[in-house]
């Protein structure tokens, strides 16, 4: 076609380059373009011989200029649709195949070399966890992208989570047999630095000047001593805490409650930019996390102490969060996994969501199985839906059970696959990294016959800050046998809605504002905010809120009685 335009071409080339020169150019380049796809070209020659013979009046080259530009995108826009597209796309799968070739290539090298950091005594359990990151890096980069389908979630059928009221009591003299089959597990991987402390949350004082563990201890020793049976007592522990837990474990040497740990996984932070692992050193906690409570079935086969329990006779692990005070041995929930329903070998205890569990994970029925759904899995398009109560009634407690065979027998098929949390965070030093997290419960697929029990509010306790802290050192509780109790005197089962401000966040800030904490069992809802100090023998009833506004100050003083009040503006009280 070029060819045969040829001379036609030649003959107005002068005229058209002296009139127009950039608008010649166009139109020859509208000529070449129909060389792309011969089966324009008939179409392309017409008007092409109608453009040059236009540009031959000046009058009309610079509406010519902008016809050409038009067609000519037209023309590349058709040749882009009607070409086949399998030389595209086979490149885009080849350049990402090669790109996750490379990252992996990349990472197995930087830990190889991070590894010979390692001193002689830590080189086993390094070679243990860079195993366990490789995998979950390597998942990490080849799952990019996949998203979960928003239309194929169900609710679960009823039939999968049960009600905890439809649980008969179990026999009391079957308990002891029960019992020892029984190991429970407790979650000690966190810091108490968001309550303002330093080393393990579970040694913060939470009632009676007694700690998280110290209640735990407590609540386990009682079950020997009573029903005379061996429930150990197991922490997982994170490299944060293992060396301050191991100290304070001496002081329960004389206690009937045997005691194990074991540590999680200590996994490198990636850089976010280049995919590489920051630290540079294994023997350090700069830049190194541990990768959630998900890891724990790995750790506890990789530490012995999965085999140590079974060969106990241990049957069933009862597992929570150290900070979680209603957590704690429900006979009739061991005796339903032991005796009616021994095939299930993982039960979920949630339990109804309220305004403030609109964040928690639920239960879902997803292409016939059940999963956990957690919040960060959601569409941002769906996220009001997933908060709403209405259609997502219950939440996880993270209070779970499980049948000791089943980990093993998962963890040694290397079967245990959850759905992977990617935590973006920026160092001190403003770099940004990535940490490749996962969650316990999200495991429940893996498991056999894996179901949810709906359990009493009572069940979920957790202390995450103050406001909490504020609720279960309050007389709404009463402590026996390590156990928080519900006062009697409180008309309804719900807890108080607490919300503290600034100035409460820190412990040592939280007990400086209160001469004692006040009575709360007729109060439904307390807001505090600014520069606020309680008195002694104060009385909180219906809903109360107290607002100091910047730069004033409330002191609340001994033996008031505030019923439904608003208290604002600045009243303070010195000593005389």
């Amino acid at each position: 076609f070029v060819q045969f335009d040829n001379n036609h071409w030649q003959s107005r080339r002068s005229h058209a380059t002296s009139a127009q020169p950039h608008t010649a150019v166009y139109g020859l380049s509208l000529c070449g373009a129909a060389t792309f796809q011969p089966r324009l070209a008939p179409p392309c020659y017409i008007w092409q011989r109608q453009f040059l013979l236009r540009l031959e009046d000046p009058n009309h080259a610079r509406r010519c200029f902008a016809v050409c530009v038009l067609v000519a995108c037209t023309l590349l826009t058709t040749m882009a649709a009607t070409r086949p597209r399998s030389a595209s796309i086979t490149s885009e799968e080849a350049f990402r195949s090669q790109s996750l070739t490379d990252a992996l290539a990349m990472m197995k090298s930087e830990l190889q070399k991070l590894a010979l950091t390692a001193p002689a005594h830590l080189k086993p359990e390094t070679e243990l966890n860079f195993d366990g990151f490789e995998r979950l890096f390597e998942r990490y980069v080849t799952e990019a992208g996949t998203t979960i389908d928003w239309d194929k979630i169900q609710p679960p059928p009823k039939e999968m989570v049960i009600r905890h009221d439809s649980l008969g009591d179990a026999p009391k003299e079957a308990s002891r047999g029960l019992l020892n089959k029984l190991a429970v597990l407790k979650l000690n991987g966190g810091l108490g630095t968001s309550m303002g402390c330093v080393g393990p949350k579970s040694v913060i004082s939470v009632r009676n000047d007694k700690s998280f563990l110290d209640l735990c201890v407590r609540q386990i020793e009682y079950l020997n001593t009573e029903y005379d049976v061996e429930v150990p007592l197991v922490l997982m522990n994170s490299f944060n805490t293992h060396e301050d837990t191991a100290k304070i474990l001496r002081k329960y040497k004389s206690h009937r409650c045997p005691l194990m740990s074991f540590n999680q996984s200590k996994y490198p932070r990636i850089s976010k930019e280049s995919l590489a692992p920051v630290p540079n050193q294994v023997d350090s906690k700069e830049n190194w996390y541990p990768p959630g409570h998900g890891d724990l079935y790995m750790s506890l086969y990789n530490s012995g102490r999965l085999d140590e329990l079974i060969s106990q006779g241990k049957e069933w692990l009862f597992i929570s969060n150290i900070d979680n005070l209603g957590a704690t041995v429900d006979m009739s929930i061991l005796n339903y996994l032991s005796n009616t329903n021994p095939d299930c070998e993982f039960l979920m205890e949630v339990t109804d969501k309220t305004r403030a569990d609109v964040k928690g994970g639920t239960l879902i029925n997803y292409e016939g199985r059940m999963r956990l759904l957690e919040i960060a899995q959601v569409p941002s398009e769906n996220l009001e839906e997933f908060k709403s109560i209405k259609k997502f009634r219950i939440f996880n407690t993270n209070n779970l059970w499980l049948k000791l065979s089943a980990i093993k027998r998962l963890c040694e098929d290397k079967a245990i696959e959850m759905e992977i949390i990617e935590n973006k965070k920026t160092t001190d030093t403003g770099l940004r990294v990535i940490q490749l997290e996962t969650a316990v419960g999200s495991a429940i697929k893996c498991f056999q016959n894996g179901m949810g029990i709906n359990v009493p509010r009572s069940r979920f306790l957790p202390v995450k800050k103050t406001s909490d802290l504020f609720l279960v050192m309050s007389n709404l509780y009463t402590l026996k046998r390590g156990q928080l109790l519900m006062s009697s005197a409180r008309m309804f089962p719900t807890v108080p809605l607490i919300k503290l401000g600034n100035g409460f966040t820190k412990v040592k800030d939280f007990a400086a504002r209160f001469a004692n904490i006040p009575d709360i069992i007729e109060l439904d809802h307390l807001t505090v905010t600014g520069d606020v100090n309680f008195g002694s023998n104060v009385v909180l009833k219906g809903t109360v809120i107290i607002v100091a506004n910047h730069g004033e100050r409330i002191d609340i003083p001994s033996g008031s009685v505030l019923e439904n009040k608003v208290v604002s503006g600045n009243l303070r009280i010195l000593d005389h």
